[in-house]
């Protein structure tokens, strides 16, 4: 009998060995794709996007925030914190510690509940990254046959380095570089020892241990670690005493640190493409001055504020502050004249109220900033800058104005003054933006002359009629950029840019270069309206732009009510596109025109860039060939071209210079 029963021991224990077996062969099999995702890691890795000093502007990623960290990287402090109190013998076991797990079994038992467990590092990394955290048997298995395989394939080395950039270390942020960036703004080599075992704290539980959130227990929790790091002999007594005794810098920042959304909503948009944007690791630099971006919004939102006091008191009794503040808005580009580069781009006074991007994607009425475009095509026919048009007053009745046959309805133009100035220079047609001048210069010219010419130069959805010389259109800011280089950049319109390079993870680099979009006309010719732009400034609507010792040439711009208020201005260096309006698309104010709301805002950005940037160059460069005369002190420029009519002495009696 009982060699019956002992038969029946052996058979059924060669029953359960062999299910056994079989179940680990089953489990064996099944983790061979887990083993080569540990293998083949590919974790996702955030882009920055940098300023084109190098300054971080943002962080973009998709779901995990990580830096990633390569082992030689890592502090070897760090090492031996990490395995002091997680699995002091990482080194000697082949992926699992019997040793550990009895001893985590008898306490567990003791205590009549969990709490200890006796994974390894290793262990560790198979739960992150390939398994769930439920408690089975199946499960466990499955993480020790994982653990012993995946030490057979990877070094220790590389255990480490895929466990410490895999492990969450809350407040956002995967992997140890990254936590080290975000809590302490430091590379891993700069971190001390506090720091060090403060991060190793975390993994076991990040919410708890968040020094952002709890300082006292993240600290209590690293001195811990660092009696332990002293109890094994890997630290001195004076390097514990030191250590116990600080209490680091912590700093509570967003992981995106986006500090200028427009700017970074603008990338993402032009980069849509870019295959592995936001998990890539990518390092896309721009064109962006960070100081210049910081200085345009306090510009746009000094000039917002003046708007607002204005309103204010010409409506005393009414309550409409937060609706006008909310309605109206502005966006603000500056770019290099000679490449096109965009050194600043703001798209509203507040992102945080509204994510449009009126720099970008709005479209509004140019207004009299087109002129100079109208004068331009004029000096490029034969006409000078002394040459003399009637500002008188024009009637167009029944559509008589349009080139459009459905168009019927009477238009009667007139100038913002409402008064007529009889014969002027174009000079002081365009530096006084007279509306009557320039529509009987257009008229002289021909329509279909001015309508051929702006649509060469780029400009679309040309309503076919003369108010377009008087901007009846809508353009966006950055397409006002573009055009106005013609006269910024002497000729020659540049394609405004915003992204520099791109370096991916292999430290391969893709540079863009500016793009020259049309040659519209010579130096000499362009440099006659920009001559004109600067007198403009000087006496005329844009003087409120004017810096003393600085020339500047620039435009303003308003449509009709008021509704669009422009100012573009330009240094032999920068230019400027500036834009005030409502959202609505109702008037801004009373008086609010291109030269009383955005020429003081642009006076205000150059006046705060020439004290960071004082030897910003100040004179326009004068090509060679022009001649230049002095009538009633004010500068007249003329070219073999556009020869003034009846040749001046200038004040002095002297003949006209020649550059």
């Amino acid at each position: 009998m009982l060699k019956k029963i002992f038969y029946g021991f052996i058979v059924l224990f060669l029953i359960v060995v062999g299910l056994l077996a079989i179940l680990i062969a089953q489990v064996w099999v099944s983790t061979n794709k887990d083993i080569a995702k540990i293998k083949d890691y590919r974790p996702s890795v955030a882009s920055q996007i940098l300023d084109r000093k190098g300054r971080l502007i943002a962080n973009i990623y998709d779901k995990e925030f990580r830096f990633y960290a390569r082992f030689e990287e890592i502090p070897p402090r760090f090492i031996e914190s990490l395995l002091a109190v997680e699995d002091t013998l990482f080194f000697e076991h082949g992926g699992i510690n019997l040793d550990a797990i009895m001893r985590a079994m008898i306490k567990n038992a003791k205590s009549g509940r969990y709490t200890e467990g006796g994974s390894t590092l290793t262990q560790q990394l198979v739960k992150n990254m390939v398994l769930t955290r439920e408690k089975t048997l199946t499960r466990k298995l499955k993480e020790a046959i994982i653990s012993i395989r995946i030490e057979k394939v990877l070094s220790k080395e590389e255990i480490l380095e895929r466990y410490l950039n895999q492990t969450f270390f809350g407040h956002g942020y995967y992997g140890v570089k990254t936590a080290s960036l975000g809590y302490f703004k430091k590379p891993l080599d700069k971190l001390t020892l506090k720091e060090i075992t403060m991060l190793v704290a975390l993994p076991r539980a990040p919410s708890f241990y968040d020094p952002t959130k709890n300082l006292e227990f993240s600290l209590s929790r690293a001195n811990d670690i660092l009696r332990r790091l002293y109890s094994l002999g890997w630290i001195s007594s004076n390097e514990l005493k030191g250590a116990l005794n600080e209490v680091p810098i912590v700093y509570n920042q967003t992981s995106t640190q986006n500090i200028a959304p427009y700017v970074v909503d603008e990338v993402l948009k032009q980069l849509d493409q870019l295959d592995g944007l936001k998990t890539q690791g990518y390092t896309i630099k721009l064109t962006i001055d960070l100081d210049y971006q910081r200085l345009s919004l306090e510009s746009l939102r000094f000039g917002h504020q003046k708007i607002l006091e204005k309103i204010a008191k010409e409506k005393p009794k009414t309550n409409a502050s937060n609706e006008d503040e909310d309605n109206l808005n502005a966006s603000m580009i500056v770019t290099d004249t000679s490449t096109g580069k965009i050194l600043a781009l703001v798209g509203g006074i507040d992102y945080k109220k509204s994510a449009f991007n009126r720099a970008t994607q709005a479209k509004r009425q140019f207004g009299s900033a087109i002129k100079p475009f109208v004068y331009q095509i004029a000096f490029d026919n034969g006409y000078s800058t002394t040459s003399k048009i009637p500002d008188t007053a024009r009637n167009f009745e029944n559509g008589n104005y349009s080139k459009n046959s459905e168009q019927n309805h009477a238009w009667h133009p007139s100038n913002y003054s409402r008064k007529f100035l009889g014969l002027v220079t174009l000079q002081e047609a365009l530096s006084h933006s007279l509306n009557l001048a320039t529509i009987n210069l257009s008229d002289q010219l021909g329509f279909e002359k001015i309508y051929q010419s702006l649509s060469d130069m780029g400009f679309k959805n040309l309503p076919k009629d003369l108010s377009i010389v008087l901007g009846s259109f809508a353009i966006s800011p950055i397409e006002a950029a573009e055009k106005y280089s013609l006269f910024s950049n002497y000729g020659t319109m540049l394609k405004p840019m915003l992204i520099e390079s791109i370096t991916d993870q292999q430290n391969d680099v893709k540079t863009f270069t500016p793009i020259e979009t049309k040659k519209i006309t010579s130096k000499e010719q362009a440099f006659l309206t920009l001559s004109v732009l600067m007198n403009a400034v000087e006496n005329g609507t844009g003087s409120l732009a004017r810096i003393k010792g600085l020339e500047i040439a620039g435009k303003t711009g308003t449509s009709n009510n008021n509704i669009d208020a422009w100012f573009i201005g330009f240094t032999p260096t920068l230019q400027s596109v500036i834009w005030f309006g409502r959202d609505d698309n109702t008037p801004i104010g009373k008086g609010a025109t291109g030269g009383v709301v955005s020429a003081p805002v642009y006076s205000y950005f150059m006046r705060n860039i020439l004290a960071i940037e004082p030897s910003l160059k100040r004179k326009f460069d004068v090509p060679k060939g022009l001649r230049k005369e002095i009538v009633d002190k004010i500068p007249y420029y003329s070219t073999p071209n556009s020869i003034t009519p009846t040749p001046q002495k200038t004040d002095d009696g002297e003949e006209p210079l020649l550059f």
